[in-house]
């Protein structure tokens, strides 16, 4: 009788084995930047989400840290301009890694 060897999805609750936590974070920020460095799409939320990811409210976050403690705000940016890519990316970094 053979195990299968079958890829199956991680499991952030047995381990963060295979889940690229840091770099899904990475690229999401980089969604965000990309359109929240359009003016129409920038206000002052997103000038102090700038400044905290920077450290320059305190010591410097990480990316992770960034998504995780404004998940709904990051879900109404993406919703409102309808980024699809970029809203399943959030969705599983919130499932993987949150």
């Amino acid at each position: 009788m053979s195990q299968c060897k079958c890829q199956q999805q991680p499991d952030r609750y047995v381990s963060f084995e295979g889940i690229d936590c840091n770099g899904n974070a990475r690229l999401l920020m980089a969604m965000i930047y990309r359109h929240i460095e359009q003016p129409e799409r920038n206000n002052a939320f997103w000038d102090y989400f700038r400044q905290k990811a920077t450290g320059g409210s305190g010591p410097k976050p990480d990316d992770l840290f960034m998504i995780h403690c404004h998940l709904n705000q990051i879900r109404d940016l993406f919703e409102q301009w309808e980024d699809l890519e970029a809203l399943t990316l959030l969705d599983r970094i919130e499932v993987e890694c949150c």
